[in-house]
């Protein structure tokens, strides 16, 4: 589970293409605490052709990708 709530974009987006990187994976899980960074998240998951599951909690999004 990677934490990027605090962050603005493009950190979480670079924070997850690196766990890619470095540990190839059928899913991983990123938070983040706004709205854009869960839509660029969406955007990469799409092009790593995976699917992007979202849950909001109290402002924070967890985003699966899968």
């Amino acid at each position: 589970m990677i934490d990027a709530r605090g962050l603005s974009c493009p950190e979480p987006v670079i924070l997850l293409r690196k766990e890619m990187k470095e540990h190839p994976s059928e899913r991983y899980e990123i938070m983040v605490d706004n709205r854009v960074s869960v839509e660029n998240i969406s955007r990469l998951a799409s092009k790593e052709r995976l699917t992007p599951t979202v849950t909001e909690d109290a402002g924070t999004y967890t985003v699966v990708l899968s």
